[in-house]
């Protein structure tokens, strides 16, 4: 009779645990999606390098880019890629906790790590004088956004 007052006792302070005090076991059953994420940065990645090494990134250029200080022909290189990819696969992260509402979270700081990966992608393209304007001009319509449609009955 003791071992299952016990048992509840125990059963009702693990439920009682705050978030942050959960194990990793425990949070990666609730939300996997950081995990499926950071698989597909990671197979990407390996996709990028192989083709790199095949030689069939050679062969991958953008014409006809009318913008200052590029001159016309863009190659992109193996890590622009990899680092644009990432930056895609973390904005789909963001997308899919707005989404689903059993993954939604705060999502201001991997919105901002998309943003950055994505500028470093973009940054042997066009280069730092365009892209970081850009980020900057993305972030500040992130938050007016998250401002506008913020739920207010809390």
């Amino acid at each position: 009779m003791a071992d299952e007052k016990f048992d509840e006792k125990e059963m009702e302070k693990r439920e009682e645990k705050a978030p942050e005090e959960k194990s990793w076991d425990e949070k990666w059953r609730r939300d996997p999606l950081s995990s499926i994420v950071w698989a597909a940065i990671f197979i990407w990645a390996g996709i990028v390098l192989l083709a790199s090494n095949l030689g069939y990134l050679d062969r991958l250029e953008v014409r006809g880019v009318d913008l200052p200080g590029v001159d016309g022909v863009l190659r992109l290189e193996a890590w622009s890629l990899i680092f644009l990819g990432a930056g895609v696969i973390v904005l789909l992260e963001v997308l899919a906790r707005l989404v689903m509402p059993e993954y939604r979270r705060q999502v201001g700081g991997t919105l901002f790590f998309a943003a950055i990966l994505i500028g470093i992608g973009l940054n042997s393209l066009f280069g730092w004088d365009l892209v970081w304007p850009l980020i900057l001009i993305a972030l500040g319509l992130s938050v007016i956004l998250r401002g506008i449609f913020r739920d207010r009955s809390g």
